[in-house]
């Protein structure tokens, strides 16, 4: 059906022509993207010029007027309709009475609305005081009525627009970074706004209103094919929800990238950060050239009165060989030669990022056109601008996105290209991979006085996630990467080695402190093996706090930094010389035996809780000064003495979950008693954190272990209520939980580890599905990232022997089915 059938179909101007005309349409497979929204546009704009016909009769006078997003003819499926009907005063009662005639039609539709009725002198009132309606009116497109009113109308809110652009630019940039704030970045967001987001359609709309000002222009190169991409977007998920959204949400990505003929959601998302790149792009090179002619305009009548006229040249002072600032900018000096000199993009690059100030558009691109290929591998001072310019700090970021942003970065770095833009699907990541390297580059630079090679530490840091972009195991896949990206870029061969063990094992240490037994020398042997080196070990522990705290809030604590620290001290002994010390049997200490004597004497659990804290922390060198931070807690220790008896783990997990305490480390082992007294005793020594709030008290904390303990306490049915009572919101399916078998991480005890969804009450059914499988657990080690939990086991026979494989891989299914109940 061509666009003249389907207005055809709705020329008898009422409802249900237009609503079948609109439905068949939206329908049609053939036509999508800007074809499509053009024709609903046309549609729209005949069947209300039909319903303005028949209402207006012989009144003059009036016009009816699209603006906003229908004014601009980016109706998509489910958009509102923005109409303004515009008259010169004449006939108050004929105008209300045409007004009910076109609005009651759109609502009878069910179609949004956002309507007013006003003159011109009111219309340009109302944008004087209200910004948005401002913008509104930029867009201003006639439909039906005196044409002249609407042109008239149209000149004159633009000359206003020109006129008042000193006050009102601003005032919009204020706007949209009010908006930024709340919304958060497009390019980064898991289920962002396509509208509202920082980088999405409304920041697109405000660079053409700063475009119709006449005062800057934005960079026009993909601009526009960006905002169309994110309409496309936009249209796919209306069809798709039946709703006017904006926000993608994470259970509709797959159909909407199904919509739009994509291979999945990662595609989805990967397009819909790179138009969102675009955007933010051109949005900060706008406002810098709309700052630069704002504080242009205010000092130039001074000027011309000192100097008696004449326009003065601009400041430049030298930076670099090649480079200077100017206007609060770098650019490329006047007898800078990109086409002669192939390390002049780094060099610029990283006198930008130490002066703190941005990158030239006009310099990128002349560059990204003229700039030769560097030599394989790279001459030394090409090496040392990159090292330069990832330890800068923060204003790194502002620099490499203007390098990325005209293709500098994977010229340079090809293997990048995997990288940019790609999302990661987990809760704990709050960046795309390739803005996250660049992140933990700047958080690797403040540790850049720690180490003994920062240059070493700032490209790892760099390229610790190049292999995401590869199938398998990232980590594998970057060691490999990196030896030849090292390689190129001019590291030698001990070098190179020392990158690729870094990158290899970049999680090595995080995950050990966290998931493994400490005490263990298996546990520290092997880490020692993987690093080889007390240097390199230096760097890794560096890396793996950049590392995490580049990841997110959730990724790093003053607890997994306490446990990284340990666990480091234990293996540098370990690399100059010093075997790890075997754990002891016994030797409790003289709380442990007061506590484990006074319970064989009463028969029953005895408590002591502890707070641990580290003492301050002086601010990291990132650029961002902060004051040294107050001792931070590191959680509570939590000692339980209890005689030796079934069900101590799932009796003591419950409690600790009925009382909202997460476990974040648990070891449990009996306690050899004082000569003379007879008997056994478990010590369970334990660090837990409140969820929210106090910690309980220990006296309340006994009395319900007493009564889980002698079975009047239901457990299982109490945290079955508090689930009912506050259900939680359900989002995508987690994936099922895995419960897997370590058999060389320890000669004491078989280690099962489990990686399921994390929920209140998890450890209180992996320790009832112990108990059931008949296995002691020597100790546990709890660790969490945002919603995933993964918690290592290490168990042993009744007797205390490492289970038989067979045995092992029979716990561990039983495990993954009481999960899955």
């Amino acid at each position: 059906m061509t666009s003249t059938d389907v207005t055809n179909e709705a020329e008898d101007s009422g409802p249900g022509g237009y609503a079948a005309a609109r439905l068949r349409l939206l329908t049609e497979g053939a036509r999508s993207g800007p074809p499509r929204r053009a024709a609903l546009a046309a549609l729209t704009d005949d069947w209300l010029a039909g319903l303005f016909a028949a209402g207006a009769g012989a009144l003059r006078g009036v016009s009816l007027v699209a603006v906003g997003g229908y004014g601009r003819g980016e109706l998509s499926p489910r958009s509102d309709l923005d109409l303004l009907l515009l008259h010169d005063g004449g006939d108050d009662k004929a105008v209300a009475a045409l007004a009910d005639r076109l609005w009651y039609p759109v609502w009878d539709l069910g179609l949004a609305l956002d309507h007013s009725v006003r003159t011109p002198g009111e219309a340009r009132k109302t944008a004087g005081e209200d910004l948005k309606v401002h913008l509104g009116l930029l867009d201003a497109r006639h439909l039906a009525g005196d044409l002249g009113l609407t042109a008239s109308l149209r000149t004159a809110v633009l000359a206003d627009w020109r006129n008042q652009a000193p006050r009102r630019l601003p005032e919009l940039r204020e706007l949209c970074a009010e908006r930024a704030e709340r919304q958060g970045e497009l390019q980064f967001l898991l289920e962002p706004d396509l509208k509202e987001a920082r980088g999405g359609l409304r920041d697109a709309t405000a660079l053409r209103a700063v475009a119709a000002s006449w005062l800057a222009d934005a960079p026009r190169e993909g601009l526009a094919d960006a905002r169309r991409r994110l309409l496309d977007v936009r249209d796919a998920l209306h069809l798709a929800t039946g709703r006017a959204t904006d926000r993608l949400a994470l259970q509709e990505q797959d159909q909407v990238a199904a919509e739009l003929g994509l291979l999945d959601a990662d595609t989805l998302l990967r397009q819909v950060y790179e138009a969102a790149r675009v955007i933010s792009y051109a949005g900060d090179v706008t406002w810098r050239e709309v700052g630069r002619v704002l504080r242009a305009r205010s000092v130039r009548p001074r000027l011309r009165a000192l100097l008696g006229g004449g326009k003065p040249a601009p400041e430049r002072s030298p930076l670099a060989e090649g480079v200077v600032e100017q206007d609060g900018e770098v650019v490329l000096a006047r007898t800078a030669r990109p086409e002669r000199d192939p390390v002049l993009p780094l060099r610029a690059a990283a006198a930008a990022a130490q002066a703190g100030l941005p990158l030239s558009r006009y310099a990128v691109r002349r560059l990204a056109a003229g700039a030769g290929p560097l030599p394989t591998p790279w001459p030394a001072e090409a090496r040392e601008q990159l090292v330069t310019l990832l330890g800068s700090g923060r204003p790194t970021v502002q620099v490499w996105e203007a390098l990325e942003a005209e293709g500098l970065v994977t010229r340079l770095l090809p293997d990048w290209e995997r990288v940019r833009c790609r999302p990661q699907r987990n809760a704990v990541h709050v960046w795309t991979v390739d803005r996250h390297l660049i992140e933990t580059a700047v958080r690797a630079a403040g540790f850049a006085r720690r180490v003994h090679r920062p240059d070493l530490l700032l490209v790892a840091a760099l390229l610790h996630d190049i292999g995401k972009g590869w199938p398998g195991d990232h980590s594998v896949a970057g060691e490999t990467i990196v030896r030849d990206v090292a390689a190129r870029i001019g590291f030698d061969r001990a070098d190179t080695a020392v990158l690729a063990t870094l990158v290899r094992h970049h999680l090595l240490l995080v995950e050990t402190a966290t998931r493994r037994d400490l005490d263990d020398p298996v546990t520290v042997r092997t880490v020692a093996e993987a690093v080889g080196t007390e240097g390199t070990l230096e760097l890794l522990h560096a890396l793996t706090e950049a590392d995490a705290l580049a990841t997110g809030p959730a990724a790093w604590s003053s607890w997994r930094g306490s446990l990284v620290a340990d666990l480091v001290k234990r293996v540098s002994a370990v690399l100059a010389g010093d075997p790890p010390a075997e754990p002891e049997a016994g030797a409790p200490t003289a709380e442990q035996e007061r506590l484990a004597v006074e319970a064989f004497r009463t028969g029953g659990p005895v408590l002591a809780l502890r707070a641990q804290t580290e003492p301050p922390a002086a601010p990291a060198q990132t650029g961002d000064p902060a004051p040294p931070t107050a001792p931070e807690p590191l959680g509570v220790e939590l000692l339980i003495a209890v005689p030796d008896q079934p069900g101590v783990l799932p009796a003591v997990a419950g409690v600790l979950a009925m009382h909202r305490l997460t476990v974040r480390t648990a070891e449990l082992r009996s306690l050899p008693l004082p000569d003379g007294v007879d008997g056994t005793v478990l010590l369970l020594d334990w660090r837990v954190a409140a969820e929210y709030g106090s910690l309980p008290q220990a006296a309340r904390l006994r009395a319900d272990l007493v009564r889980a303990l002698d079975g009047t306490l239901d457990i299982a049915a109490r945290l079955a209520e508090r689930d009912a009572a506050y259900p939680r919101r359900r989002g995508v399916a987690p994936p099922p939980p895995r419960v897997t078998v370590a058999p060389a991480a320890s000669r004491l005890a078989t280690v099962i580890e489990v990686r399921a969804q994390d929920a209140p009450g998890l450890l209180f059914r992996l320790g009832r599905a112990l108990e059931a499988a008949g296995v002691r657990v020597r100790s546990a080690h709890a660790s969490t990232l945002g919603s995933n939990a993964v918690d290592a086991f290490y168990v042993t026979g009744p007797e205390g022997a490492r289970l038989p494989g067979e045995e092992a891989g029979d716990v561990a299914r039983a495990l993954e089915e009481a999960l899955r109940g």
